[in-house]
């Protein structure tokens, strides 16, 4: 346990400091770049069935809708909570055991500003969306590997613990809400409970894995000098 608390402390007190300040304004933006996620996995099915998305939009309320043409629809709903999680961990793994921060966030600004032309129509959104991908390239163009690395298990983080969070919230908790499990659920037969319960189990398994296999023995930054800018 002594070396459990030893190689992960950072992890660890990364992980609290989201959990506590979950709701306030301080993680507001990260909740929404959550919500981006959510609506970008599903745009992102729709493409690869062979659909074509209209547009995709976030507001302020951390709310979020894709409008396509298209596609297989039980891809598509399935996309998003499982989607957003996915591409988490996936940016979690990447920050523990690769030196990819840079390149990764940067390709990540890149995206969203690419969505932002292409799809993003709503002045909220837009906004959001053009400020977030130019400060996801600037942070990879400027800031150091450190930092570049924190930012990553930040959005990692996030992603992660919100999408358990919200399948439970929207789909079994408040399982009458219009959430993508009620939608699978008319169209495919099936409560929304069991949908939402099946993509909650496997949100947790994804979780697990992820920490199982991306820990290692130490996941600390090291900082050695000065950190914040790139030299």
């Amino acid at each position: 346990m002594r070396q459990l608390i030893r190689g992960h402390w950072q992890l660890a007190c990364l992980t609290l400091v989201v959990v506590l300040l979950w709701q306030s304004p301080a993680v507001y933006p990260l909740r929404l770049l959550t919500v981006f996620l959510h609506e970008l996995s599903h745009a992102a099915a729709t493409l690869l069935t062979g659909g074509e998305v209209v547009s995709l939009s976030v507001n302020a309320q951390e709310g979020g809708m894709v409008v396509s043409r298209g596609g297989n629809r039980f891809v598509t709903l399935t996309a998003g909570y499982l989607g957003s999680l996915l591409i988490g961990a996936a940016l979690f793994l990447i920050a523990l055991r690769t030196r990819w921060d840079r390149k990764v966030l940067g390709l990540l600004g890149a995206l969203m500003l690419l969505v932002a032309a292409l799809h993003v129509r709503e002045a909220f959104a837009l906004g959001f969306t053009l400020a977030t991908g130019a400060l996801m390239l600037g942070a990879a163009r400027y800031l150091s590997l450190p930092i570049n690395d924190l930012i990553l298990r930040v959005i990692g983080l996030t992603s992660m613990i919100y999408a358990p969070l919200d399948i439970y919230s929207d789909t079994i908790s408040r399982s009458y809400l219009r959430s993508d499990a009620r939608m699978l659920a008319e169209e495919f037969g099936g409560p929304t409970v069991l949908w939402g319960g099946i993509w909650l189990i496997i949100s947790l398994g994804v979780i697990a894995l992820t920490l199982r296999y991306g820990l290692g023995r130490n996941s600390n930054i090291t900082l050695r000098g000065p950190t914040l800018f790139r030299r």
